[in-house]
């Protein structure tokens, strides 16, 4: 579904004031589930690459260092 941002921006300026706090929770709300699946994404991300370096020939080698 696109929505129009000028439609959201007038709906927003519609509202009462008692719904606008509930409103400006929810866009909050959304904003720190997008950065919390990203965060994860990223840790799953180094997580994979970190089994790169996990290997007998590189951990001997950093054992002498």
């Amino acid at each position: 579904m696109s929505v129009n941002r000028e439609d959201l921006k007038e709906l927003i300026d519609g509202i009462h004031d008692q719904d606008a706090e509930e409103v400006y929770d929810f866009i909050k709300y959304l904003q720190m589930k997008r950065e919390q699946k990203e965060l994860k994404e990223l840790e799953r991300i180094s997580e994979t690459s970190m089994d790169f370096w996990n290997n007998p020939v590189d951990d001997e080698v950093w054992n002498e260092v």
